[in-house]
């Protein structure tokens, strides 16, 4: 075995079906959807024009966009986001670096203009959402990643963890989902994001083949604001097939409670 194949595998550790590894050293390995597939789906944390923590490492991104290019080198690679702020999604990634990292099978794409679909909820106990509004598209492709941040924030003043499946509030259409303010979806803040994850999770997370949690730099923000705090480096990145168990071990790495949808999901899978 090459050594540096050997000194990779050293450096990861499995909890279950996730991987934890240093930030350093981080080598993405894609779910067997990824092998071969014509079309793969990837949705990055882009939806504020700050850099890390607040949105996803380029460094990170890149090395997810590479192992996907290496596991089918003729994939048509969609990289699907929708922005919370004035600032657009082509502005965000241009600031960021993300256009150096895109070869001529990657594309970016803002989700709000994407034709959108109803997705039911496959949930036996559904939160508030019978079905969802998300682009159609997540059902044309042969594999679906989520590459998430890791955030802390304080909502209704209780803390809100935010990984790889609260990452997916970008995918649903601002149109649909509006508030207050038309550049956020505050409808899917109501009663409260935790039950609405429920919620979210088993319309359109159960599709997702593969997670990802950007945790090289934390984020700790005072307040609700997701794009606002401070900074604490962990060093870490966490990955495996499932973004629920993702979510979770990178929570107890970091020494944060389990959030309660978290728990209430698996409780649900369980069951089914």
């Amino acid at each position: 075995m090459p050594l540096r194949t050997l000194v990779l595998m050293m450096s990861i550790q499995t909890t279950g079906m996730v991987h934890t590894t240093s930030a350093r050293s981080f080598v993405y390995q894609p779910p067997a959807s990824a092998y071969g597939a014509r079309r793969i789906l990837v949705k990055p944390n882009l939806g504020y024009p700050v850099a890390p923590p607040v949105t996803v490492s380029m460094e990170v991104l890149g090395q997810v966009l590479k192992a996907l290019r290496q596991a089918s080198s003729k994939a048509e690679i969609l990289i699907v986001e929708g922005v919370c702020s004035p600032v657009s999604l082509a502005d965000i990634a241009a600031r960021n670096g993300l256009y150096a990292l895109l070869d001529e099978g990657m594309q970016l794409l803002d989700a709000d203009t994407l034709p959108i679909v109803e997705y039911p909820n496959r949930s036996p106990v559904p939160v508030r959402f019978d079905k969802m509004w998300a682009p159609a598209l997540l059902q044309k492709v042969d594999c679906r990643i989520t590459v998430g941040t890791f955030k802390r924030t304080i909502l209704k003043d209780k803390p809100l963890i935010s990984a790889s499946l609260k990452n997916l509030y970008g995918l649903f259409p601002r149109s649909q989902y509006k508030a207050r303010s038309a550049n956020s979806r505050g409808q899917l803040h109501r009663p409260s994001v935790p039950l609405v994850l429920q919620d979210v999770y088993f319309c359109i997370g159960h599709l997702f083949d593969g997670a990802v949690v950007d945790a090289d730099r934390r984020l700790i923000s005072p307040d609700w604001k997701p794009d606002k705090g401070k900074t604490i480096a962990l060093d870490k990145v966490f990955f495996g097939d499932d973004m629920i168990s993702v979510d979770r071990a990178a929570c107890q790495d970091a020494g944060e409670a389990i959030p309660s949808y978290l728990d209430a999901i698996d409780q649900i899978r369980s069951r089914s």
